[in-house]
């Protein structure tokens, strides 16, 4: 696990060439197709080298869950196992590691009709307004939502006028006997917090380099995606998409991008100084593949 930019691909392409392990992405804009560039998918030469399940899995139109994740997670470690290998789970969505790590709450379908009104209240009011009212109805959720998290805190509210009743309470009522998935938690970041931003500005700008923008115009000429999307709200593709119409000029959409990805990864990284047991590793250390096999080779698991 780790916050964007921190280099947890190159260390799990390590990890598969000096240990049996196979790599299950955790990453909700990974799994859509066409979509390379932007989430800084692994090329070609990466991927047959150390293949990774499940990415490019679904149309951008279509939609994914944490419930979703977690059958298809858990499919695809059964499937490791039986081979004789070991499940390496690599990512950033840390919201699909917890489904994974305690279960499932049993929580209402989402309701388009719902979603659509608060999206168009999102546009009117603001996300600051929409964190406000979470937090009169519930205000246990706005304290573990972000309050730039706009998905999570319009799922709260949808779920609050769906039910009546507080997105946390249903969490700590209808937890499901799933069991959780044991395994061995390892945090990738740097040690210094400025170095992970000059990294994420880096890759912005190497992602543009790259013809980010030509994928994104691409994904706009298609005619069936809109911002509203899950996949289109994905860091970076709605600054993207909102520059090609002409919502907002080039220097403010770097702007915004990067300024997006680092509250991602300070979500990211406040998401795992909470994670019980976590194994911190330094990005910047000497060696952290060692310091990686060390813990391994200390673990019970």
């Amino acid at each position: 696990m780790g916050p964007t930019a921190s280099g947890k691909t190159d260390l799990a392409v390590e990890l598969v060439r000096r240990l049996p392990c196979s790599i299950i992405s955790v990453d909700s804009a990974l799994v859509y197709r066409e979509m390379d560039i932007g989430t800084a998918k692994p090329g070609p030469e990466l991927l047959a080298e150390a293949p990774h399940r499940l990415i490019d899995i679904l149309d951008p139109a279509e939609s994914y869950s944490a419930a979703r994740f977690r059958s298809d997670a858990l499919r695809e470690m059964e499937a490791i196992r039986a081979g004789g290998g070991i499940p390496l789970l690599v990512g950033g969505t840390m919201l699909y590691f917890r489904a994974l790590a305690a279960g499932l709450s049993d929580l209402p379908a989402a309701d388009p009709a719902v979603r659509a009104r608060l999206e168009a209240e999102l546009a009117a009011e603001g996300l600051a307004a929409l964190h406000a009212r979470l937090a009169r109805v519930d205000p246990e959720a706005a304290r573990r939502i972000h309050p730039n998290d706009p998905q999570r805190i319009q799922r709260a509210l949808e779920v609050w006028e769906l039910t009546g009743r507080p997105l946390s309470a249903l969490w700590a009522e209808h937890a499901t006997a799933q069991p959780g998935v044991e395994a061995v938690p390892l945090a990738l970041a740097p040690a210094r917090r400025a170095v992970l931003h000059e990294r994420i500005e880096q890759r912005f700008h190497a992602m543009l380099a790259a013809g980010f923008e030509a994928e994104v115009e691409r994904l706009r000429r298609r005619g069936d995606l809109h911002p509203g999307l899950p996949s289109m709200r994905s860091v970076g593709y709605r600054q993207v998409w909102s520059y090609l119409e002409g919502r907002i000029g080039h220097g403010e959409m770097v702007e915004r991008g990067i300024a997006a990805t680092r509250q991602l990864a300070k979500r990211q990284i406040t998401w795992l100084r909470g994670w019980p047991g976590v194994n911190w590793v330094d990005s910047l250390g000497s060696n952290p593949i060692e310091q990686v096999l060390k813990i391994l080779n200390g673990s019970t698991i």
